[in-house]
């Protein structure tokens, strides 16, 4: 009798080596399918991508038309509310002045100011001209300094040569103004004649 050995054992077929990472049974994509297969998949995400650039595109310009119509609106309300003190003013500069006393022409300009404020304040327009407060650079434009008669008015606003405005939070235009600054008592006197 013969002895069996490990190579005498009866061949079976092996299957073919798969790729790694594969799990048996599964097919093999061909290359020229995989190639065509990629390519529309890059064909689709260049088209969603240029649908999704484009459609950014839109909505940029329509918020930058959104927002120049916004402004023009609140701007057109703005000078709606101010034409009836305009014509009032303008009905001032034509009146003659040898048949109207001083004190009509002043009521008028007066009401017309009164007019103006109230489109303005309706439109969250503020003036900037309190005395006494303390000087702030975010708001005040100091001018030239002069000396406070007090410690406690030291850098405080003194006058104010030409008010300032804020529509909302926003300044429109500082305030000018002098500030009050102590300088202790020298370069006062003592008061007692020294």
């Amino acid at each position: 009798m013969k002895r069996k050995h490990m190579n005498d054992e009866p061949q079976q077929p092996r299957p073919p080596e798969q790729p790694a990472g594969s799990e048996p049974g599964a097919l093999i994509e061909p290359p020229e399918e995989a190639v065509v297969r990629l390519e529309g998949e890059l064909a689709d995400m260049k088209d969603k991508y240029l649908r999704l650039a484009a459609e950014y595109d839109n909505f940029k310009k329509r918020s930058v038309k959104e927002r120049t119509d916004l402004w023009q609106r609140a701007q057109a309300d703005l000078v709606q509310r101010l034409v009836d003190a305009l014509d009032d003013l303008a009905r001032f500069a034509h009146v003659d002045p040898a048949q109207t006393d001083a004190k009509t022409i002043h009521d008028g300009v007066d009401m017309v100011e009164r007019k103006v404020w109230k489109a303005l304040e309706t439109a969250g327009v503020t003036r900037v001209d309190q005395v006494g407060v303390p000087f702030d650079p975010h708001v005040h434009e100091a001018v030239t300094t002069r000396p406070a008669d007090h410690p406690a008015k030291d850098h405080t606003v003194g006058a104010v040569l030409q008010p300032g405005y804020r529509m909302g939070d926003a300044l429109i235009r500082p305030a000018r103004v002098i500030v009050s600054q102590w300088q202790g008592d020298e370069g006062r006197g003592s008061g007692d004649g020294k």
